[in-house]
């Protein structure tokens, strides 16, 4: 009896009615950043491996879909070496964790073609090596808009003006919250631990998810601030 065809866990099919509600959808927020003028790009599925880790923090940097190498990517590779190294040896491609790390070496790279401040869109999948679970998958669509090369604080107020033409085109009524870095840098300093500002982020991003069990998860960190701080960071 033949075998049933599957996907792999954490990814999806769409049928033509998904498709047009998506395409809608997409159609609407592309039009929306237009208006506002923000200009498309688009980046490969793969960046360079070098390009992505070490971005995301210990815990996201085990997310990244690694590539192996073409052809017989264990030739000359010492088979025994402990998996990150190993990983270094066989792999020099991934698939992209997110957009931010894309547009940033797009810029990087690309920095004399553009006019800045330079506005830009991206709607793409991203993939993460996640446990698939309801809810969670391991490919999945991003949207990003992003302004490069001004300090101006009127780039703040515009996206927060987009989000809100977007909802309001889909008939949606929201409550948009707004989030400042500088205080999330404000709770490192006040732990005194300035220099792990992504590994507090990355556990406060889990609040809501699991609640106090992050406390739990910055002490086994080995953070050097005492108990009651750590507990006052929320």
């Amino acid at each position: 009896m033949a075998q049933k065809p599957s996907i792999p866990k954490g990814t999806r099919d769409f049928s033509p009615q998904e498709m047009v509600r998506r395409n809608y959808i997409f159609d609407t927020i592309k039009k929306t950043f237009q208006r506002y003028g923000y200009l498309p790009i688009e980046t490969p599925a793969m960046e360079n491996l070098s390009t992505l880790m070490g971005k995301y923090g210990d815990e996201g940097d085990k997310l990244i879909f690694k590539i192996l190498n073409s052809g017989d990517f264990k030739d000359g590779v010492d088979m025994s070496l402990e998996a990150k190294q190993l990983t270094n040896k066989i792999s020099e491609k991934a698939l992209r964790y997110d957009l931010t790390v894309s547009f940033a070496r797009y810029v990087v790279q690309h920095q004399h073609e553009l006019s800045f401040p330079f506005k830009r869109y991206q709607i793409q999948p991203v993939w993460r090596a996640d446990r698939p679970q309801k809810g969670r998958y391991r490919e999945f669509y991003q949207c990003d808009a992003d302004v490069i090369g001004s300090n101006s604080l009127l780039n703040e107020v515009e996206l927060v003006q987009m989000m809100d033409d977007v909802f309001t085109a889909f008939g949606l009524g929201v409550m948009i919250k707004i989030n400042n870095r500088k205080i999330l840098q404000g709770l490192g300093v006040a732990i005194g631990e300035e220099a792990r500002i992504v590994d507090i982020t990355v556990a406060l991003d889990k609040y809501d998810k699991i609640g106090q069990e992050i406390y739990a998860e910055l002490k086994e960190k080995n953070f050097s601030g005492d108990d009651s701080k750590i507990t006052n960071i929320n």
